[in-house]
């Protein structure tokens, strides 16, 4: 079963692009939206109820804005377990279902670049959200947590290091959060993967010549507990979807489920 999680910065301009295709290419079976941007009923009327995929929707309150999805084409179907971390989630940030023996976490963590106001909801996001996940990490459910967490773990997961000491997505204590997480249990599969390099990154500003140079940042992740862990057999960041339709590049794992 292969798994995709990709910030689409967008569904309907996404779809305008050609998401279609880049789909078609890897073929992913679960695939785990963020930042989709609106509701079902403003998508095309051939994507409302996408031929050959079970949906769930976790669109936000505010119109055009943040929210998520789970798309899945595995026989059996797709069942929502819950919406949002145990919170109320007025702006769609994570939502979790079930795909026969597998459980997928759609997550969009806040991004805390636009403001001080914006910064102290994501921390707010960052002081609950890892104790309402851990019953998750223990389970025997083979568990994907997968999406953009807007936070770059270690000075390889971005490509200016030195000069983000002080930016939202690579502070101190966000960085310090990611390790925690990842000590409880989590596993960081495409990093541990990948080894002591520099990236795969997985988002580019469209700034400069950022995204053609690849200088980028490593913010999407897939996670995994150890049940599913014990399933993985390859997993990678797909460059060209991150060029062609989003700032964010899709990242996939392939379980034997």
């Amino acid at each position: 079963m292969r798994i995709a999680t990709w910030n689409v910065n967008g569904l309907r301009a996404a779809l305008r692009k050609g998401m279609a295709g880049h789909l078609d290419r890897i073929g992913p079976d679960v695939l785990l939206m963020q930042e989709v941007r609106a509701l079902k009923e403003q998508l095309p009327e051939d994507w409302q109820e996408p031929k050959g995929w079970d949906c769930l929707w976790h669109p936000a309150e505010k119109k055009g804005y943040s929210g998520t999805a789970i798309w899945s084409r595995v026989g059996g179907g797709l069942k929502e377990v819950e919406r949002g971390a145990g919170e109320s989630d007025p702006e769609g940030r994570v939502i979790v279902g079930r795909v026969g023996k597998l459980r997928v976490v759609s997550v969009y963590l806040p991004s805390g670049s636009s403001s001080e106001i914006r910064q102290a909801e994501k921390d707010r996001w960052l002081g609950f959200f890892m104790d309402w996940a851990e019953p998750m990490l223990r389970s025997k459910i083979p568990t994907v947590l997968g999406g953009d967490l807007n936070i770059a773990h270690t000075e390889r997961d971005i490509f200016y290091a030195k000069g983000n000491q002080k930016s939202s997505g690579f502070l101190p204590h966000e960085r310090a959060w990611m390790g925690d997480l990842i000590d409880m249990g989590w596993s960081d599969v495409v990093r541990e993967a990948s080894g002591d390099v520099d990236g795969p990154y997985s988002w580019w500003s469209n700034r400069g010549q950022a995204r053609a140079l690849d200088r980028g940042w490593r913010i999407d992740y897939l996670l995994m507990n150890k049940a599913a862990r014990n399933r993985l057999t390859g997993c990678f960041i797909d460059r060209a979807s991150g060029l062609e339709i989003s700032d964010h590049a899709m990242v996939v794992a392939d379980l034997s489920l």
